[in-house]
């Protein structure tokens, strides 16, 4: 039987309720695939959290465009927010990828080896938020209609629940999500790629 789909973006006003109704801004450590996709996102969130963002991509597999896309990121957030959004950058293994998603290298794009990428990154997110005591963790891959966004919520929960640090739930595209970072980066004069960053997606 097919399950129905959950409204994540129903839980997530849900929750930014609750987050005003506090007296100070919670932490809230954002997974960032990129610089536009990222705009519209803080935009969202800083209202109602402290947010450091984490570049963390081991897909990107060519290092040169790992680092352009870095580099857009911080430069971003420092004309965008000053100081007050921190970049920190993960890791850069491309082989953390290729073992994640080994056997799956053939998979049409969007299917399984997608997943397990999105895995690699978000698990990556929740332990660097519970070591470093983040109040929230979530993502910036939901702003893009070709991400599954039911995946990356039930990820976001799994690693909530194994890592003991709260997860907010997020399908950024939603309300003209993705229409506003396509304007933000044209305000900004962000680069945009036209691939996720793996060779798989290249092609």
């Amino acid at each position: 039987m097919k399950q129905n789909k959950v409204n994540y973006h129903l839980l997530y006003e849900k929750q930014i309720e609750s987050v005003k109704a506090l007296n100070s801004k919670p932490t809230l450590l954002l997974h960032s695939c990129c610089a536009p996709c990222s705009s519209l996102c803080l935009e969202r969130l800083t209202p109602y959290f402290d947010v450091t963002v984490l570049y963390y991509n081991p897909n990107i597999t060519n290092s040169e465009e790992y680092f352009k896309r870095l580099n857009e990121q911080i430069e971003f957030c420092k004309n965008a927010y000053g100081n007050t959004v921190k970049v920190v950058a993960g890791d850069y293994n491309v082989v953390d990828f290729y073992t994640a998603i080994k056997g799956r290298e053939e998979d049409e794009e969007r299917g399984e080896r997608c997943k397990l990428c999105y895995a690699l990154r978000l698990e990556e997110t929740a332990k660097f938020a519970k070591e470093n005591g983040f109040n929230y963790f979530t993502t910036t891959l939901s702003v893009s209609p070709y991400k599954n966004e039911q995946w990356l919520n039930e990820l976001l929960n799994e690693y909530s629940l194994s890592y003991g640090v709260n997860c907010l739930f997020t399908d950024f595209k939603k309300d003209g999500g993705y229409l506003r970072s396509i304007e933000l980066s044209k305000e900004y004069n962000l680069y945009r790629q036209n691939y996720c960053g793996c060779e798989f997606s290249k092609r």
